[in-house]
């Protein structure tokens, strides 16, 4: 049997140790078996990613349609004057 010496900072150690009094287990059974969980999953990104959003800790958003072309955001961004290119040449000292 092998052993592994980590640092870590003391909330983590404060929180394994208060989730190992709670069940009723000692430190080390809990971070080997945190250890081996973590190394025995082969999930992949798709998997992961959908385990997050069924978890509700990752959001996801689906586009409304094509992102608007060069031309497209040229022609909307037309009249808008030229506040932010004018405030990048301030803080650049060009002014």
């Amino acid at each position: 049997m092998k052993q592994l010496i980590t640092r870590i900072d003391d909330e983590l150690h404060a929180r394994l140790k208060a989730k190992a009094e709670a069940e009723g287990r000692s430190m080390n059974e809990l971070v080997t078996e945190l250890l081996r969980g973590a190394v025995a999953k082969t999930e992949t990104r798709a998997e992961w990613k959908q385990r997050l959003v069924a978890e509700g800790k990752l959001i996801t958003f689906e586009p409304e349609g094509e992102p608007p072309g060069h031309d497209e955001l040229e022609e909307l961004s037309r009249g808008w004057g030229t506040a932010v290119s004018e405030a990048l040449d301030w803080t650049r000292g060009e002014q």
